[in-house]
């Protein structure tokens, strides 16, 4: 090789990176990120916005065992839950314990339920329509029950109703329990949407003609909380 080359491979040669001490300094920056890190996180995940994991078969076949679900807690600060709307809640005799189903009948509604048949009165329409939901699974008649819901009151079932213990036996929902709606499904990849959860409902009157339809706005696990569908 000759002198020339040597020394060129010389002037490109990089010298070794020297590894800096762990200071104080260091740990102290170390400490304000994760102070900081926490100050932003943890009020979203508080107010705003908070993972679950589903367990349990009641709202099949829109919701299954191990989906994983992000929560918008916030837009129920602002307004209401509107029927058809999947929300999740706390469970009114348990209140650690967080559900997931459907809103079907909302404040100051008589709500009947006969089967997969429900029936809504309200001042809008006194002598009753009938809720044509979207996908949810057949069940055999399981008793008529008839309810008139109370101011903050709402009427929540899941989409399995042969499998789902909702408000036709534990009672109606307080607004006050209610926590927010999905927002994100993260997995299944395969399913992974915004508003997972989307119905297009076709009210009836009672004597068959269409009143109206509408569409509803769509468009490590252990830090997933469990979000049960409470089964039969």
């Amino acid at each position: 090789m000759t002198e020339n080359a040597e020394e060129r491979k010389q002037e490109i040669s990089v010298p070794p990176e020297e590894k800096k001490p762990f200071t104080k300094e260091s740990i102290v920056d170390f400490a304000k990120f994760a102070i900081i890190a926490v100050i932003i996180v943890a009020p979203i995940r508080m107010f705003v916005a908070q993972p679950f994991i589903v367990s349990g078969a009641s709202m099949v076949p829109t919701f299954e065992t191990g989906h994983y679900l992000i929560i918008d807690e916030l837009s129920y600060r602002f307004e209401d839950p509107k029927r058809g709307e999947v929300v999740v809640f706390r469970f009114p005799p348990s209140p650690s314990k967080y559900l997931i189903k459907r809103v079907a009948g909302l404040p100051g509604e008589t709500i009947e339920v006969k089967g997969n048949r429900v029936t809504i009165k309200n001042e809008a329409h006194p002598d009753g329509f009938i809720w044509e939901q979207g996908e949810i699974a057949e069940t055999k008649d399981q008793g008529d029950v008839t309810v008139t819901l109370n101011k903050n009151e709402y009427y929540v079932l899941g989409d399995n109703r042969g499998e789902s213990a909702d408000s036709r036996l534990w009672g109606t929902l307080p607004r006050e329990d209610i926590v927010g709606r999905p927002l994100i499904r993260l997995y299944p990849l395969t399913k992974i949407g915004v508003f997972p959860g989307e119905w297009k409902v076709e009210v009836n009157t009672l004597h068959g003609a269409t009143i109206g339809r509408t569409a509803f706005k769509v468009t490590d696990t252990s830090d997933f909380l469990p979000l049960e569908t409470l089964a039969r």
